[in-house]
């Protein structure tokens, strides 16, 4: 799907410019749209941010809160975009542009924060020989309590400089005072390419961003995860369309398609805090992102290799965070890798078949981040089985390894597709990731919890075999997770293995998937060619004692 179907009520020429369908707002007969003058009887959604947001003045140059407007009925809600340019987290505060936001802000208004694009430069005087004007904006990196002392420079006043978190909170903290409801964003995506994929997102603001919306449990909304994909789907040369001045300012092309992902980014929320109702036409229209609420991870050391997991719930489930106390292996397979030398990225979602994960953009997903010299662990199975047509989920896959392939009319996307073998599904990840510089290495299913005369039952209804047959078939690394799980459970009898799971058969506990993580790290050690050794932790080659 075409860019978060932004498309849709926004009209495309044969340029493939946009022309709004939509007018833009008449801010004389609608000033709430661009000054947001409160109207009691509304709630206003107030846009605290910087140049990326902000109305700038120039032909070539807007910010998304601008054309942001056009996606929200004004007779339901106000929209005051407070953006100014040139202004980090830090700088917005001291110059008294957060008091002034803060002052107009009531019970139940919402209010967007999005800051980093400014917080990286000097926060004081710019380095020896710099040409750049001064401006002593930058915040301490980090999201911690650190801070330093100066004399501004340029305020000649003195001055106790935070880190970006520090200022961040500070902003939850006044909403929240005045009983309204705090979101934060993060940054916009610059126009920045490398072997033809784009930047996602400037240093590592837009992580200090997730990590304090973690921190203190306020919605959080990754601008910079739903441009990069699209942008990565365009392609560099339309995504360049939408800068004219820079690689940082969009131009009102830019700004229309950057507002439709942030309102996408929105309505994706969940539990949604209150916009579904108070959309426009247009805003109705846009596909909610729906992979938001998941808080997938990326690597935070892109330079460094990647280890990508992919699968299904038995690696992670949910948003990975243990909610109902299950747990999958991959969430706990960071612990035995040294991860200052490499990135683990668990990108398994739950309820997804080998079938699935393909035909729902997740692949392409991780294809978009894969490079050369990475590592991808892959395991389907447990979810394979279910129908191939249904309205409910319709994930299932042809059973066997072989070509065999069914053309359905997808009662649940209603699209046309082909359906295939496990095996084919399997073949083709394998074949990809290797186009792409990386390195497969397929896992058989874990097992379930169930027993027949004392012993865990194996081979997960052919999967597991179909997995080592297309592994040897594809000269590709093979883990038989499956029967080396069950022989762990076997050894441990049914009462402990009992404490290894959150519900009946399936989901495993903490415990359970500190199990499965030992078992898959040291099979990893024990690879013929020791694909990961310089990866894995010395503890991976010991013998492991069973999980407590």
């Amino acid at each position: 799907m075409k860019a978060l179907l932004f498309w849709i009520g926004l009209g495309l020429v044969a340029s493939g410019m946009l022309v709004a369908a939509t007018p833009a707002p008449d801010l004389a007969a609608n000033p709430l749209a661009e000054i947001g003058r409160a109207d009691a009887s509304r709630p206003t959604i107030f846009i605290a941010g910087d140049s990326t947001a902000a109305r700038n003045g120039a032909e070539d140059i807007e910010g998304w809160g601008v054309p942001f407007a056009e996606f929200f009925d004004h007779e339901k809600v106000n929209i005051a975009n407070r953006a100014r340019g040139g202004r980090s987290s830090r700088t917005f505060i001291t110059e008294g542009l957060w008091d002034g936001l803060l002052a107009e802000v009531k019970a139940g208004d919402i209010v967007l924060i999005q800051f980093g694009h400014n917080d990286g430069g000097a926060i004081n005087a710019e380095p020896p020989g710099s040409t750049r004007p001064l401006r002593a904006r930058g915040s301490l990196p980090g999201v911690g309590e650190e801070s330093e002392a100066i004399d501004n420079v340029l305020t000649g006043r003195p001055e106790v400089v935070r880190t970006f978190g520090w200022y961040l909170r500070r902003m939850v903290a006044d909403v929240r005072s005045k009983a309204a409801t705090p979101i934060l964003l993060s940054p916009t995506v610059r126009n920045l390419w490398a072997e033809g994929k784009v930047e996602r997102g400037p240093g590592h603001f837009r992580g200090w961003t997730r990590l304090v919306a973690e921190q203190t449990g306020v919605p959080f909304v990754d601008v910079s995860r739903i441009l990069a994909d699209q942008y990565q789907e365009l392609g560099q040369e339309e995504v360049g369309g939408f800068f004219t001045r820079d690689h940082t300012h969009t131009n009102p092309a830019g700004a229309r398609f950057t507002a439709a992902a942030v309102v996408a980014g929105l309505k994706g929320l969940r539990p949604e805090p209150g916009f579904t109702d108070r959309l426009s036409a247009t805003g109705a229209a846009l596909e909610l992102d729906g992979i938001g609420w998941l808080n997938l991870s990326e690597p935070t050391a892109p330079a460094l290799p990647t280890l990508f997991l992919i699968g299904d719930s038995t690696v992670r489930n949910g948003r990975g965070d243990g909610e109902g106390g299950q747990w999958g292996w991959g969430d706990e397979l960071p612990f035995w890798l040294a991860t200052e030398k490499i990135n683990v990225v668990n990108r398994a979602i739950g309820g997804l078949s080998s079938r699935t994960f393909l035909t729902q953009g997740h692949w392409q997903r991780v294809l978009d981040l894969l490079k050369p010299g990475d590592f991808v662990l892959l395991q389907f199975g447990h979810n394979d089985g279910g129908p191939l047509n249904d309205t409910s989920r319709a994930r299932g896959t042809i059973k066997g390894t072989g070509e065999e392939s069914e053309t359905i009319d997808n009662l649940l996307t209603g699209r046309r597709e082909t359906v295939h073998t496990y095996g084919w599904y399997l073949r083709h990840y394998i074949r990809e990731a290797r186009a792409h510089g990386a390195r497969p290495i397929v896992c058989s299913p874990v097992p379930r919890k169930r027993w027949t005369d004392d012993k865990i039952a194996r081979g997960q209804g052919g999967y597991g075999d179909w997995a080592r047959t297309v592994a040897e078939e594809e000269a590709a690394a093979f883990i038989d997770l499956g029967e080396l799980i069950a022989a762990r459970y076997d050894e441990l009898g049914p009462e402990a293995v009992d404490a290894m799971f959150a519900d009946a058969h399936t989901h495993t506990s903490l415990a359970g998937a500190r199990l499965g993580a030992a078992v898959v790290a040291t099979a990893l050690a024990q690879l013929p060619d020791d694909p990961l050794r310089d990866f894995l932790r010395p503890i991976a080659y010991a013998p492991q004692p069973a999980a407590d």
